[in-house]
């Protein structure tokens, strides 16, 4: 997606919100929706991790987000303000097809309308958003916020039209005739189920048909005793799904409509017992950690290390899930390979079964003689740079090209698609970006670097509703108030500063290896050694020094500095004791970010 995460970090350190929220929001279809629902791979990459715990770059999304973004009623005029404009509008717009309204397919289409292009986009369902809509429970994303995500991309020109499901009255051959190009992307809309006894009995659905049920407010019938099979994320939302239902629901009452009827859920709540079985230990859940403690709070039972070996049936409906204990989730070469333990079974009494193990592509919808290179797990060929198929014009992202994705990913596919798209239709192609390069002072205490204590800053807690205030659409983690935002942002290590050893004969600033910048450093990341006490490993003859010039064989006359990245917490010491200048601090910054980036590098 090419987001600054640790730009807007900074930036919401220094109390520049809506500056944050355009850094955020640039680039990001779904700014605002990522700043509740992201997996934020962001965080399992943040450096402060290695001191503590990463920064809460999710939730400083949501507070920026909640003052500037679409949440917060601000004009459609202001915010298109601040949207990246992939590229100028193309002289002759052309005609594209979106096949799904999910966040690939609206990216694209997001994308391509700011372009100039005509887009139609098509999906099946009664409701725009794809999986957004339909698998993420209301606790966690407000319907009314996706809402207003996605009408702003209606407001851009894109035409969507819901309930036309390709396949149907309209054919893919239809849209490769009636469209200059055609971006495929409607997601993995089924679940898998699982190849044991008793899986065709009555109660036995998967995740993915519950949740899209629930969502839609749509009849479904549930047990008061639920087991929900799996570990992952749609486990625990199936779980904490059916922990709102408050008993056994009939086709014809009125509180299966969780979105509408919340008053009648919130009288039933924690009616029903749920138990979610995982393969996996608490430790090797692929879950979110918090997705599992909330789960545990509102009070979903879980039992780990059994997997499902049987559904047990009276009269052609569940009563029961056979389980049996597992050996091992892994294989010796780390590969998911479970093996379970003969004379272990165990039955778990329910009347519903959820399976929440994954998902699935159906093209059926492209129909025969469709000229799409497909793979054997169904999900159709594209060039990953381009996401072109085998066939000219026509364009595939998403689940459907890579799999099971999480809702940033889907979303960078569909900006990458639309770029491909563009240049398709117009032949154009992107400049090589511009970058600048800032030089920081370190001396005195006006870098940003100066006051930061960083070893004392420790990760806050997200604020979450009380468990009894949880009532089916009720959204469960909270905003960060801006004292608190501030905090936790001023713990980020602005880790897009490098310290940059460099020396000039010419200006004097060789290293004269007093070893001031060992001494000071607060994490020992550095040290100054000599070459005697080097040796070369296997396979690092390409090594070389500043200059270029070849490493020196160990054992010469000299000393070498050597400094280690991953500890290093960018404090600036090191620059500030060289009394040569030979360390300076230095940052590389994309042009169209630098204005703002410098305004977040200004002294903390």
């Amino acid at each position: 997606m090419g987001t600054n995460a640790g730009g807007y970090v900074a930036l919401i350190a220094q109390g520049h919100h809506e500056e944050a929220y355009a850094l955020a929001r640039g680039p990001n279809p779904f700014a605002s929706v990522c700043g509740r629902i992201c997996a934020h791979p962001c965080e399992a990459a943040c450096r402060r991790a290695s001191i503590d715990a990463p920064v809460h770059i999710r939730a400083l999304k949501r507070v920026v987000g909640e003052k500037y973004g679409i949440e917060s009623g601000r004009s459609f005029d202001d915010i298109v303000k601040v949207v990246d404009k992939p590229r100028a509008k193309a002289a002759r717009a052309g005609r594209i097809a979106v096949v799904g309204a999910g966040p690939a397919g609206l990216a694209c289409a997001h994308d391509l309308a700011l372009m100039g292009h005509d887009v139609v986009v098509f999906d099946g369902a009664p409701v725009a958003g794809g999986m957004m809509r339909l698998g993420i429970p209301a606790y966690r994303l407000p319907r009314a916020q996706l809402e207003r995500e996605i009408e702003f991309i209606r407001w851009l020109g894109v035409e969507i039209r819901l309930g036309t499901p390709i396949g149907g009255k309209v054919s893919f051959a239809d849209l490769t005739r009636d469209f200059d190009a055609v971006f495929l992307a409607p997601g993995c809309p089924k679940g898998k189920s699982l190849k044991i006894p008793g899986a065709e009995l009555s109660g036995v659905l998967t995740a993915i048909d519950l949740l899209a049920r629930v969502n839609l407010g749509q009849p479904i019938e549930i047990g008061k005793r639920v087991v929900v099979v799996g570990g992952g994320n749609v486990a625990y939302d199936a779980a904490r799904s059916t922990r709102r239902f408050g008993g056994t629901s009939t086709s014809h009452e009125s509180s299966h409509n969780l979105a509408i009827d919340a008053a009648v859920v919130a009288s039933r709540l924690m009616g029903c017992e749920v138990t979610l079985v995982a393969l996996e230990s608490r430790e090797e859940m692929p879950a979110d950690p918090s997705e599992i403690a909330e789960g545990s709070e509102e009070g979903v039972r879980l039992i780990n290390r059994r997997g499902p070996k049987e559904i047990v049936g009276v009269g052609g409906r569940v009563t029961a899930l056979r389980t049996i204990d597992v050996a091992r989730v892994f294989d010796d070469a780390g590969r998911f390979a479970p093996t379970f333990t003969p004379g272990t079974e165990k039955d778990i009494a329910c009347d519903t079964v959820v399976i929440a193990v994954g998902q699935i592509a159906d093209l059926s919808f492209l129909g025969e003689g469709h000229g799409l290179t497909t793979s054997p797990q169904n999900f159709i060929t594209v060039d990953p740079g381009t996401l072109s198929t085998s066939r000219a014009g026509v364009f595939a992202g998403g689940d459907i090209a890579f799999g099971p994705r999480i809702v940033i990913s889907a979303v960078a596919d569909g900006r990458r698609a639309a770029r491909a798209i563009d240049t398709h239709l117009t032949g154009r192609t992107d400049a090589p970006p511009r970058h600048r390069l800032r030089v920081f002072s370190t001396f005195g205490y006006d870098h940003p670097f100066a006051l930061g204590d960083y070893e004392t800053r420790p990760r806050g807690a997200l604020p979450s509703l009380p468990i009894e205030r949880r009532t089916a659409g009720a959204e469960v983690e909270r905003v960060l108030t801006e004292p608190e935002a501030r905090v936790e942002a001023s713990r980020c290590l602005h880790c897009w500063v490098n310290t940059v050893f460099d020396s000039s004969r010419m200006n004097g600033s060789e290293c004269i290896e007093c070893g001031g910048c060992v001494d000071v450093c607060p994490e020992q990341c550095i040290d100054l050694v000599s070459l005697r006490r080097i040796s070369r490993a296997p396979g690092t003859n390409h090594l070389r020094l500043p200059d270029g010039s070849p490493f020196p064989a160990p054992g010469q006359p000299g000393a070498a500095l050597i400094k280690d990245e991953t500890a290093c917490i960018r404090c600036g010491l090191c620059a500030r004791r060289c009394p040569v200048g030979l360390i300076t601090m230095q940052a590389l910054y994309r042009e169209d970010e630098a204005p703002l980036l410098r305004l977040a590098d200004t002294a903390l």
